[in-house]
Parts: C-alpha cells; sequence; structure tokens
C-alpha cells in the first residue's frame, strides 16, 4: 500500500461506514492517512481507531479535496451530489449506493468476482458496487453457473432493517420497544410498522412498475456482472423487511441448466472461496443471520432438490449485508484502484 495514500470515509457515522472504518484499521491504514465525513448534524462526533480517536467532519468538497481515494458509504442523493465535485480532484471513487449501478458507463465491480475491471483500462474515476443481496446472489450462483449452468433464479430476500441505516435500527428499536409496552407505534421511514411483521416491500416502486427499486435492482446488476461471462441468469423476486436488525437471508430457487444431484451442488458451493456452506439441517445447523454477522463469506444451506423437477435446487443463504455487503467491498475495491500506478 502507498505509505502516502489519502484516504476519505465519506458516511462514516452510519451502519456501513463504521464498517468501513473498521476496516480500514484492520488493514493496518494509519490514521492521520485517514479523513472520516459525514453529515453536518455529525460534525464533531469521535469514532474509535484502536487506541487512537478520529474526529468527524463535514462532508463538503472543500474537505474532500487532497484524498487519493474516496470510500462513500453514502445515501444514492447524497453520492449523486458529491460526485462530480470528486470527479475534478483526480481521486478515485468508490460508491456503495445504487446512484450509478445502472450507469453503463461506470463500472459495476464485486471484488473477487469481477476485480480484474479495477486493474483494466477505466474511463473515469468513478466505480460502483452491487447491492448486499446483489452480492450474495452472485457470489451462490457463480459456483453453480461453472459447473452446470444457470437458467434462472427466484428470490425472497428477508432484509434486516439495517439496510435503512441508523435510521432504520433506530425505528425497529422504538417500535419493538412501544409495542412490548402495549402502545401501537407509527411507522416512520418504513412504509409500515416493521415491529413483530412483515413488509413486502423495501424501498420506492419505481415509476408506474410492481417492482421495486431494490428487486428491479437484483435483475440489472445480476445481468451487469454476469454478461461478460456469456451467461445471463434470469433473476427475480421479492424484498421483505423483517424484524430484524442485521443480516441479509435469501430463499432461493435456482434452475440449472443441467440437473445435478444435491451431493454434486453442495460439492461446488463447497469450492468457492466466497461461500460457507452450513447444511447439516438434522444437526440444526444451516445459515442464520446471527451466525453471518462479521464473516466475509455468504453462509448457504438447506440444499434440496425434488424429483419431479430435478433441474430445480432451493436453498437458503445469509450475507452479512454491512460487512460483505457493502464495506468489506468498498474496502478492497478502493485499495485495488488506488494501488493502480499512475
Amino acid at each position: 500500500m502507498n505509505e502516502n495514500l489519502r484516504i476519505a470515509v465519506v458516511g462514516a457515522t452510519g451502519v456501513v461506514g463504521r464498517e468501513v472504518v473498521s476496516a480500514l484499521f484492520d488493514r493496518e491504514v494509519e490514521a492521520e492517512h485517514l479523513t472520516v465525513l459525514a453529515s453536518e448534524r455529525s460534525r464533531g462526533e469521535t469514532l474509535d481507531y484502536g487506541e487512537e480517536t478520529l474526529v468527524v467532519e463535514e462532508a463538503t468538497p472543500a474537505a474532500l479535496e487532497g484524498h487519493d481515494l474516496v470510500l462513500l458509504a453514502t445515501p444514492a442523493e447524497v453520492s449523486r451530489a458529491l460526485v462530480p465535485a470528486l470527479q475534478k480532484t483526480g481521486a478515485w471513487v468508490v460508491d456503495v449506493s445504487a446512484a450509478f449501478r445502472a450507469d453503463g458507463s461506470v463500472p459495476l465491480v464485486l471484488p473477487g468476482f469481477n476485480s480484474e475491471v479495477l486493474d483494466g483500462p477505466l474511463k473515469g474515476r468513478l466505480v460502483a458496487l452491487p447491492s448486499a443481496v446483489t452480492t450474495a446472489l452472485a457470489c451462490v450462483i457463480e459456483p453453480l453457473r461453472r459447473a452446470f449452468g444457470v437458467a434462472q433464479v427466484q428470490v425472497t430476500a428477508l432484509m434486516g432493517v439495517s439496510a435503512g441505516g441508523n435510521a432504520g435500527v433506530r425505528e425497529l428499536e422504538q417500535q419493538t420497544a412501544a409495542l412490548l409496552s402495549g402502545r401501537e407505534p407509527e411507522a416512520g421511514l418504513l412504509p409500515q410498522r416493521v415491529g413483530f411483521n412483515l413488509v413486502p416491500q423495501v424501498g420506492p416502486f419505481m415509476a408506474q412498475s410492481p417492482w421495486t427499486e431494490e428487486e428491479a435492482g437484483w435483475t440489472l446488476e445480476c445481468a451487469r456482472l454476469f454478461a461478460p461471462r456469456g451467461e445471463v441468469p434470469v433473476v427475480a423476486g421479492t424484498a421483505v423487511q423483517v424484524p430484524t436488525f442485521h443480516g441479509h437471508g435469501l430463499s432461493l430457487q435456482v434452475r440449472l441448466k443441467k440437473p445435478a444431484p444435491v451431493e454434486q451442488a453442495r460439492a461446488a458451493l463447497k469450492g468457492s472461496p466466497a461461500v460457507k456452506v452450513l447444511d447439516a439441517p438434522g444437526e440444526k445447523v444451516y445459515p442464520m443471520p446471527s451466525l453471518v454477522t462479521a464473516d466475509p463469506t455468504v453462509h448457504v444451506g438447506r440444499l434440496r432438490a425434488f424429483p419431479q423437477a430435478p433441474e430445480w435446487l432451493t436453498l437458503f443463504a445469509t450475507v452479512d449485508n454491512a460487512g460483505r455487503g457493502a464495506a468489506l467491498n468498498l474496502v478492497e475495491a478502493g485499495l485495488r484502484l488506488a494501488a493502480r500506478p499512475g
């Protein structure tokens, strides 16, 4: 790593931003080379960084000047507002929001999946990352695709409220406390009460469409990631907000191009370094959000097949949405970009 590299983390006080700062500490980035920024209301807050303390600055274009790498752990509207000015500074910018995922001129990169894009020619100095759900989907689909081919994936994503950041976590905390006290809370950030409930809507619906932006994103992002491999599985499903804080669970129905026994599918998944197979349901061993926290792999289990439809494989997966689904992708992509010559 360049010893003089200057890194800025924007959104550092959020759910993902704090994970980014922790990941940079684990990679021994010195505190004096790191600037942490957030919105005006977080200015002056402090973050622990080993034995040192980082003071949060307000994320303004002026405060971001002079950095070599900017990691955006921000909502899409904030990323859109900051990127034009950042692109003029010459810094590498990596964005974890949905702001540029659909922009064909901006590379969509999942570290460990298509990391080679970060070493090739790039039109600009901006890279977008896929969502946490797409991250999990790609990690699960790819070893199955290589072994058997994958035609179609149907997914039900059970998403923890930390997908909505600190505000989502607070809302579930407040609603749970109210319900346990016999009071009916009102919905705020989320479209309906999520405390002791399931809400089949995560994020806004697309204009004149029955699909939410979250759901449509999986289809588009998977198409962008898999297109260079010459095989694009059709991915579609439903996002469900569940009353858990961290971690996403994915119930998957995968239609293989070549039917395969469950044992072969399990072996293919075990061969991927991006996946950890937890598949001994008789011993109560299977993926759960509580197990995947701080694990850089995607957990997979409950593999099943139907004799009447041998091309279909059913399984369950979990991903740490703030860690592997966001922060680790930001840090890994950013540091690889920063290591490029010139």
